[in-house]
């Protein structure tokens, strides 16, 4: 376990039962003495200075709108290059809302290997949604169609603009630990809390995430990032949206210049400029494991 998880000791992983400890709640107890007995560690962690490189960002998408596939996608993408260009990571995941546009990424792959494995995983997507009755290439969901998708194509073309235009440097499964810098891709599901939980236990410390529906979306213990698709959606929702990329189209700003803006903002985050979930306490019950196949 310890080589598995990358910790230094075996002190911080304890296992226990309910039948063993006594029941419901004196597990329970057990459990909050054992949280107590952390506490001086983790009030003796302190902020220190810490270069770009180190910086892991997970990029994501919530439910789209016509508007997401020209201004907060692509704008994110330039802000993923400047990340990538200070020696970061961008994690992009999602891999049924890159289905049709996966040669974007598998032309931009820095190796053979690299590009096998993303189709990999595509093909797995393929016979799992085959087994259950579905298929990759369906309409999106019910928001995204409100918001005025009409394919998944159109979904995806907009998914992959959020990953830039720099090399796909490594493919990863679902929550595994990043440890190549530059753009990478993880296998997750397209549904949020879930895709954003493995880029979170893969490493992820910042999450960026487009909306044009107006997802209320906070993670813990990652700050969440909103950025607004359009200037309705920043006007309608002001407590929840971090930042407007609407004024792409009715200010003529540059897709570079909102990238710019952007990065500045990830850097804020990373330096403690609290996020608007994190204002508002989003984020206690975002945490959602992925669970494959029938659960018994």
């Amino acid at each position: 376990m310890q080589s598995h998880f990358g910790a230094e000791s075996m002190a911080h992983f304890h296992g226990l039962t309910i039948q063993d400890t006594g029941g419901t709640r004196a597990t329970i107890d057990a459990i909050k003495d054992r949280v107590v007995g952390l506490l001086p560690e983790v009030d003796r962690i302190s902020r220190s200075p810490q270069p770009m490189s180190a910086l892991r960002v997970a990029l994501q998408c919530g439910g789209s709108d016509g508007f997401s596939g020209i201004t907060a996608n692509p704008a994110l993408g330039v802000a993923s290059d400047l990340l990538v260009g200070q020696g970061g990571t961008a994690i992009l995941s999602e891999t049924p809302e890159i289905y049709g546009a996966e040669q974007l990424l598998l032309r931009r792959a820095a190796s053979d290997a690299v590009a096998q494995k993303l189709i990999g995983q595509i093909k797995w997507w393929e016979k799992y949604t085959a087994l259950n009755g579905g298929s990759l290439d369906n309409n999106p969901s019910p928001g995204n169609k409100q918001g005025g998708i009409t394919t998944i194509l159109e979904k995806s073309l907009g998914a992959a603009a959020k990953g830039g235009s720099t090399p796909l440097t490594a493919v990863y499964d679902y929550a595994e630990h990043v440890d190549v810098p530059g753009l990478v891709f993880m296998d997750t599901p397209g549904y949020d809390p879930v895709s954003v939980t493995g880029q979170i236990a893969g490493g992820a410390q910042i999450v960026v995430f487009t909306t044009g529906r107006g997802s209320a979306f906070g993670s813990k213990p990652a700050p969440t990032i909103k950025l607004a698709t359009s200037d309705r959606l920043f006007a309608q929702m002001p407590d929840d949206m971090d930042l407007n990329t609407g004024d792409i189209l009715s200010q003529g700003v540059t897709i570079a210049e909102k990238g710019h803006e952007i990065f500045d903002l990830i850097r804020a985050t990373a330096s403690g400029q609290a996020t608007k979930s994190e204002t508002l306490g989003l984020g206690d019950h975002e945490f959602v494991p992925w669970q494959i196949g029938a659960v018994m």
